[in-house]
Parts: structure tokens; sequence; C-alpha cells
């Protein structure tokens, strides 16, 4: 989660939503990390974890990552989930809870859907003071 939290303060430097993911393989080597990108690319899909999932398949020359896990300083949204478990990944590991817009244990609970098709092990709330408290930073600062 270390290495996705500085992709998030990156991000918020970037003046983009302080959101950092990274794509660990199943001995914990990093193979991809990013932060969203949507307001530089013009693009409302260049979420943190997308860039990241895509970044670690193209690494691997792949398109699923069976051994990996997600790390992710928010609660992926429902299009996040969705292509993790696309992806096939073991493993989401995310930060702050997103009750507004998150798609795991908030809103469209993707992993929950009977036509979901790979359910990973999901753990939320690991740095969760931290991640969240970036994001309130983020937000205040733009009020």
């Amino acid at each position: 989660m270390d290495d996705a939290l500085v992709e998030a303060r990156a991000a918020a430097a970037r003046g983009e939503v302080p959101v950092g993911a990274v794509v660990t393989d199943g001995a914990g080597r990093v193979l991809a990390a990013a932060g969203n990108e949507v307001e530089a690319r013009r693009d409302p899909s260049a979420h943190a974890e997308l860039l990241a999932l895509r970044a670690a398949a193209a690494l691997r020359g792949d398109r699923v990552l069976p051994d990996a896990t997600l790390w992710v300083t928010l609660e992926p949204c429902a299009m996040c989930a969705h292509a993790a478990s696309l992806f096939r990944v073991k493993r989401v590991v995310f930060g702050a809870y997103d009750p507004k817009s998150g798609g795991v244990e908030h809103g469209a609970r993707v992993f929950s859907h009977p036509t979901c098709h790979h359910v990973p092990e999901v753990v939320g709330g690991v740095r969760e003071a931290e991640a969240g408290g970036l994001l309130r930073e983020f937000f205040a600062g733009l009020r």
C-alpha cells in the first residue's frame, strides 16, 4: 500500500484525484504502478487501477493476472472492479471505502453479482485513514 499511496500523492500534485494503484505478482514484486490520469489524458476511464492493470498485463504479455494483487488507495468503482474481475486478479486490497461511488463494498457490489466472471479475494480498509485523508485534503483544496 505504500507504493499506491506514493502514486496517489503524485496524482494529487498533478491536479488529479489522488488515487494510486499498484499490481504485485504472487511473490509481492511490483509489476506496475499508476495514479489517476483522467485530467491529463482527458479520458474518464484513465483510473489508476485500469492503468496499472493494463501495464502489468502488457509486461507479462498476457491478458490475465491470476496470481496478482491489485492494491488501490480507494475502493474501486464499478468499472475498475469489473476490470479486476476480467483481468482475473487473485486479490484486491483497498484503502478508503467509497460509499458514494464504490463498486465493491458499496453501490454496484460487482463481485456479488452472479454474472461476475471472477471473484477475487477482497481486503478493504488497509491504511484507510491515510488514504481517506489524501482525498479529503484534495477536495477541501478545491472548495
